[in-house]
């Protein structure tokens, strides 16, 4: 299906790509911890809305 030539390549490229996206998320880690400080807030109360969505619907379900 694919030559060798390609898997080679696609091989290098993904190595090639997720050092790069460490690279990147490494030096800018600094910068997302101050800007994005409350994130895990919002992404654990948005969690409990979803669970307690679903916890509605199974008792009005029943």
């Amino acid at each position: 299906m694919f030559s060798n030539g390609q898997l080679i390549f696609a091989g290098l490229f993904v190595v090639a790509f997720a050092a790069i996206i460490f690279i990147t998320y490494k030096k800018d880690k600094g910068l997302h911890l101050k800007n994005y400080s409350g994130v895990k807030w919002v992404a654990i109360t948005f969690a409990i809305f979803i669970i307690s969505l679903f916890i509605i619907k199974h008792l009005l379900k029943s």
